[in-house]
Formats: C-alpha cells, sequence, structure tokens
C-alpha cells in the first residue's frame, strides 16, 4: 500500500509523547504507520508498505526540514573530503589510459626514426613496414634493459615517453596504497507468502506452543503492539505450521536446516547474479548466524551448493548478535587487502529462528518471541580496482567498539531460564551500556565524516569543559572560593551534528525504542531514521541483515531523502558481548 502525503493513518494514541508534540503542528502523524492502522486501514490484509510521503521533521520552535536543509557549501566540503578515495575512485581509468599513450608514444618514436632514416624515399604503409616498426621496438626494449643494466647515461627515449612512464609509475603505486574495498552488489531475502504471518497469528502460535501462561500471552501481546513491526513479517514454516489444524510446531535439526537453506541459497544466488560473479570467482567467504552453528558449518553447505573453489577462504561467525554483519565484512576487507592481487568475497547474514523460540514464562526472555523475523542479506565485495567502474558503493571505514565490563557482557546473554528453558535475557542495563557503546564508536569514526567546523566545535567543548573544572579546583577551600566556583558555569559535551558528514543513516531496526533513542541522541530528522522504521514495519527485526534491509530501502525507495551519487551512507549496529559496529559507505 502506497501512503500518499498527507494521508498518515492517526496514531497519537499509541507514538510515544515526542511524537505526539510534534503531530499537533503536523496536524496529521508522521511518523510510518504503526502496525494496528497499518491492518485496519488495509482490510486485515498482509501486504507491506512502501512509503513516497514526505518524512519531514517538525520542530516546536522551527520551520519544517527536509534533506535539502542539511546541505553544506562546496567550499566548506572540502575539508571533509578524502583526497585518497576521490582520485581513486578515477585513477584506474586514468592508468589504463597511460598504458595508450605511453605505447603509443613509443610507437610514435620509433615511426619518426624510421621515417628520418629513409630520408627523401617515401615510407608507405604495408605489412613490411609494420614489421620493421615491431622490430625496431623490440631493439628499443633490449636497448632499454641493456642500458640499465650497465647504467648507461645516454636516453634512448624522448622526454615524453619518459614523464609518461614516470607518471604511471607514480600513478600505479597511489593505486596499489589506496587498495580499495568495492560492494559490487547485495540481496535481501524476501519470504514467500506462506511464511508471512499476522500479529494475532504471532499471538496465536504461541498459544498453540501449550507453554506460555495466560500472563506471558499478553505480555507478549502487548509487546507487539509497541514494537513497531507489521502485520505481514515473516516467520519459518517449522513454527507456522502450528496455525494448521493437527500440525505441531517443528523445531528439529532438519527444520533448522531448511530455513538455513532456503533463506542463504536465495540472497547467495541473486548477490552473485546481480554482481555478474560465478562462484568459481569467489575468494574468500564469511557467514555470521549469530544463535545456529551446525556441523558441517553454514559455509560448508554453501560451497556445497554452489560449487566453490576449493581453496576459498571460509570463515562461519556466531554468537555476536545483532551487529556481526559489519564485522563480517571488516573481516573480508582484511582479508581481501592482504591478497597481492584483487579478490572477490562472499558476505552472509543472517539469523535463524526455527531452534530458537524461547518456551518459559520469564520476561527477560520473552522479547526475543515478539521481535525477531526471519531475514539475510548476502554481500559481494571486491579490492580489484578495475570493478570500481561497476561497483554499487566504496568503502570508506569501520569502526568496532567492544564493550568490557560485566554489564557489557551480561545485558544480552543466552543461557537458560529457573525452568531450565534456553533462551537470550536481555537486562535492564542495555540501554546504559548502549549508550556507552555508541558514543565511543561515534567518537572514533567522528574525525573521518565530519567537517572540520563540526570537529572545531568539539575540541572548544572539551577545552572549554577542562578549563572550567580546572577552575572550579583552583578555587577549593573557602566560602568565598566555592561561592565564586558556583558562579561558574557548567558547559555541556557538544554531540557532533553527523547531519552534516552523512547524507544516510542504516540505524539497527532493532525495535521502535532503539530507533527512537538514538534520533534524539543523534537529533536526527524523521526522513533519516524512516528506512529503520520502514524495515522494522515491514521485516521485523532480521538481526544482522537488518542494516541491509534498510539501505536497499534508501537505495529503491526513499523519495524524502534520495540517494544520489557522492553520497555518503552510515550504518550503526550493535551486538552481544556488548559491541557497536559502524561503517560508512561512498555511493558510486
Amino acid at each position: 500500500r502506497r501512503l500518499l502525503p498527507g494521508h498518515y493513518p492517526s496514531s497519537a494514541g499509541n507514538e510515544s509523547n515526542r511524537i505526539h508534540e510534534r503531530s499537533k503542528h503536523s496536524q496529521a502523524s508522521i511518523m510510518p504507520p504503526r502496525a494496528e492502522d497499518h491492518i485496519a486501514s488495509s482490510g486485515g490484509g498482509m501486504r507491506r508498505s512502501d512509503s513516497e510521503a514526505s518524512f519531514v521533521s517538525v520542530p516546536e520552535d522551527g520551520p519544517v526540514k527536509d534533506y535539502r536543509d542539511y546541505r553544506v557549501r562546496k567550499s566548506s566540503l572540502i575539508g571533509m573530503v578524502n583526497w585518497t578515495h576521490v582520485i581513486g575512485t578515477y585513477l584506474p581509468i586514468l592508468l589504463t589510459m597511460g598504458v595508450f599513450v605511453l605505447v603509443g608514444l613509443v610507437i610514435w618514436q620509433v615511426v619518426i626514426d624510421i621515417v628520418d632514416k629513409a630520408g627523401d624515399a617515401n615510407v608507405q604503409f604495408s605489412l613490411d613496414t609494420v614489421v620493421l616498426v615491431f622490430t625496431a621496438i623490440k631493439d628499443l626494449l633490449l636497448r632499454v634493459v641493456d642500458q640499465i643494466l650497465h647504467i648507461r647515461k645516454e636516453a634512448l627515449f624522448s622526454p615524453a615517453v619518459e614523464t609518461t612512464a614516470v607518471v604511471l609509475v607514480v600513478m600505479a603505486w597511489f593505486l596499489r596504497m589506496d587498495n580499495p574495498i568495492y560492494l559490487l552488489s547485495f540481496a535481501t531475502f524476501k519470504a514467500p507468502d506462506s511464511w508471512k504471518v499476522s500479529q494475532p497469528q504471532i499471538v496465536e502460535m504461541m498459544r498453540r506452543q501449550g507453554c506460555f501462561t495466560e500472563d506471558s500471552i499478553g505480555f507478549m501481546e502487548r509487546l507487539l503492539e509497541r514494537s513497531g513491526t507489521g502485520q505481514s513479517t515473516a516467520w519459518p514454516p517449522g513454527i507456522v505450521q502450528c496455525l494448521e489444524d493437527g500440525k505441531t510446531t517443528d523445531r528439529s535439526m532438519n527444520a533448522s536446516r531448511k530455513e538455513a537453506e532456503t533463506v542463504i541459497f536465495d540472497i547467495v544466488e541473486n548477490a552473485l547474479r546481480k554482481a555478474n560473479v560465478k562462484p568459481k570467482e569467489i575468494d574468500v567467504l564469511v557467514i555470521n548466524c549469530s544463535l545456529f552453528s551446525p556441523t558441517p558449518s553454514l559455509c560448508a553447505m554453501v560451497i556445497s551448493k554452489f560449487g566453490l573453489r576449493g581453496d576459498v577462504l571460509s570463515y562461519n561467525l556466531s554468537g555476536m548478535g545483532c551487529g556481526a554483519s559489519l564485522i563480517s565484512v571488516d573481516l573480508a576487507k582484511n582479508l581481501l587487502q592482504r591478497r597481492r592481487s584483487g579478490g572477490k568475497a562472499l558476505v552472509v547474514s543472517t539469523e535463524i529462528i526455527t531452534p530458537n523460540l524461547y518456551h518459559g514464562n520469564e520476561r527477560g526472555f520473552l522479547l526475543q518471541n515478539t521481535l525477531f523475523r526471519c531475514g539475510g542479506a548476502a554481500m559481494v565485495l571486491s579490492n580489484n580496482w578495475s570493478d570500481g567502474r561497476r561497483a554499487w558503493y566504496k568503502l570508506l571505514h569501520t569502526v568496532r567498539v567492544q564493550g568490557t565490563t560485566e554489564d557489557a557482557y551480561n545485558c544480552v546473554y543466552e543461557t537458560e531460564d529457573k525452568d531450565g528453558e534456553r533462551g537470550v535475557r536481555l537486562s535492564k542495563e542495555i540501554v546504559k551500556v548502549a549508550g556507552k557503546c555508541m558514543e565511543k564508536n561515534m567518537t572514533m569514526i567522528g574525525p573521518y565524516v565530519l567537517p572540520l567546523s563540526e570537529q572545531f566545535k568539539v575540541v572548544i567543548s572539551l577545552i572549554g569543559r577542562f578549563a572550567t573544572k580546572s577552575l572550579k579546583k583552583m578555587l577549593g577551600g573557602g566560602a568565598a572560593n566555592e561561592k565564586m566556583a558556583e558562579k561558574i558555569p557548567n558547559i555541556r559535551p557538544y554531540v557532533p551534528d553527523f547531519k552534516r558528514g552523512i547524507d544516510h543513516f542504516c540505524i539497527h531496526a532493532g525495535g521502535r525504542a532503539v530507533i527512537d533513542g538514538i534520533e534524539k541522541n543523534m537529533k536526527l530528522e524523521l526522513f533519516h531514521t524512516e528506512p529503520s522504521r520502514m524495515a522494522l514495519l515491514n521485516y521485523g527485526n532480521t538481526s544482522s541483515s537488518s542494516i541491509w534491509y534498510e539501505l536497499e530501502y534508501i537505495q529503491e525507495h526513499q523519495k524524502t531523502n534520495p540517494l544520489k551519487k557522492g553520497h555518503r551512507i552510515m550504518q550503526v549496529a550493535f551486538g552481544s558481548g556488548f559491541k557497536c559496529t559502524s561503517g560508512v559507505w561512498l555511493k558510486l
């Protein structure tokens, strides 16, 4: 269902107070449709939503904003341009052209020498002339080798040829040092209709497990209503089949493998097809799946199915949670850049739901039953400079921050409850831990993506805070000094405006509260978080692959902040451990 501008279903009674206050000024809700609104307005259907609406922000004390308000003057952008990436984008083409120019100059020099030696005799184009030219070139190259070996001082080439050769050597060295990583294609899993269920059907599936109390059923129902997920999200067939009379949930290893094969084979095939890459060309294979790690591994399953080479470097990552996709990309990047020649990597991110349905009644474990859905994404990467012409994106930066405290380790923890039922427990400390990890991550990646004006404000803020704290310490002691110290203002830390350096944001769709919190802390507009909200609505929390559903939405559907060549996209995700990962891509 396409939502036309100005025709949003009202959801003021269910949205947060912040959005509710904004809606008073806009006279209509500016958030993506809530799940209950979607089913009500579509007659109970199970169609997904695209958006052509104007997701704009209506601040309480200012005019309406859209993506045009965050355009920065070209003169201000000079300081934040990474010239290595700019030059490196066109360097492969210039190097290829330069090689042809060099060969042409050498041939031209040889032809001129032949004409000068012929004197008044006419030199006509014939097979004998062509043979004569190539023989002269061969003799010239032999003389060059002889000159190098004996260190002769005579000049065999003209200044133009020598200058061109030097420039090409410098360009080749520059290209070798850059070693870029390109995203040739990616594909996300689109579940068949038989996998899709509505929220009432999810509640019914939970009831048919025969293990949940009515209190737990009601709690999960309330979680679903507030989750931001829609009425057409995917669950694996082994669980969905319990809706049919006479069938029970199948959580067996065979059912789990069937889900994994359906998801992974589909996205790998589509990603390779989009990139026009054959399986035999893959040099590195990385698959991340946090809670399902069978033997043989998922990597072995893909290698066997698609016939990858026997010397492919394969890695299977597990237990790393929803932030594992960018970790896999970073691993593939490091492996590719260690190769002497260019190569290609296949990265697969997914989560298997079938064996991981929690069957207990402790509330700390029940969230996983209401938020996570089937999904997956496959990406084809390359560090071959010749692939830059057909690549979709170029990887600029990846940053990972790992929490080291006990709270960080325990806030997302797989264990058994008091009755012995296995599940993933989410602690109440997760919001505080995630905030600290993200703050460190943004601090690390900020210097690479923020314009100098924003970095200058951060430095001034740090200096001011240090100066005021030092002054208060100096005035410590004595009633008079204490009164003077109280008059010194407290300088709040400056939060840099990432919107000045990043055009699009792919925030992990971990839930509506996660998106709301990041939107508030980073002072993002609603069109910045629209991809995350729409991915959550249409697909639910697909774990590590959610950021790729969001990038797909930006690339193919978003009208309020259209993707253009040269735009920079930031992906941010969180994972167990606790970790925060981020990556920045350049649209080619």
